[in-house]
């Protein structure tokens, strides 16, 4: 089963952010508290996919507004992006956990997921067309480069998604906000941003 059948083929983008809280694509929605939709400006030049909600995305409705996000906010701004004008959003819309005493620890998706989600990340490309994608995390990576790229081996270089789409990979913010060399990652995290400056640059 995919989401192919919640998902709108006609219609902007509040059709789609409508009818994602309806979306049975896979179990993830049972637990969840919300599907989380993308945010930013429908016609954004840029567009920043994510892994999957966390347990603040879920909570609150909103992406990126937990820990990784605040970090992500931080690169932001040192790359010189506005955050105001980018399109952020996740490959996988519902949060996927196990419980630890009262805490939900993140599981990341499996492939199953990450592919019955993939038609609402596809509709979201379809309608904002951005002209440069960042690919934040291995499950982003899998969903739009496929199971075999790796983002260790390829982060911060020129790419072309199957869409025809300019974009450059990195790790996910978590990923930094985990690191024990967190200096040095965040640094590179937001190299691997400033390298998506200058290519949004070339291709706009």
């Amino acid at each position: 089963m995919t989401a192919e059948e919640w998902v709108p083929h006609d219609g902007g983008m509040r059709k789609l952010r409508a009818r994602l809280p309806d979306c049975r694509g896979c179990e993830l929605w049972e637990d969840a508290e919300r599907a989380v939709a993308g945010e930013g400006p429908v016609r954004a030049e840029m567009m920043l996919v994510g892994e999957t909600p966390g347990d603040h995305e879920d909570k609150e409705g909103h992406v990126f507004v937990g820990p990784a996000g605040h970090l992500l906010d931080k690169a932001l701004v040192e790359a010189g992006i506005d955050r105001s004008k980018v399109y952020l959003t996740n490959a996988v819309k519902h949060f996927r956990f196990e419980r630890e005493g009262k805490r939900r620890i993140h599981k990341t998706p499996s492939a199953g997921q990450i592919t019955a989600c993939h038609p609402w990340l596809t509709r979201e490309l379809e309608i904002v067309k951005p002209s440069l994608v960042v690919v934040m995390g291995a499950v982003a990576a899998k969903a739009l480069l496929g199971s075999k790229f790796r983002v260790t081996q390829d982060r911060g270089k020129r790419l072309e998604l199957p869409g025809g789409q300019t974009a450059v990979a990195t790790v996910h913010p978590s990923a930094v906000v985990r690191s024990q060399e967190f200096r040095r990652d965040f640094g590179r995290f937001v190299d691997d941003l400033r390298v998506a400056v200058k290519l949004l640059d070339q291709v706009v």
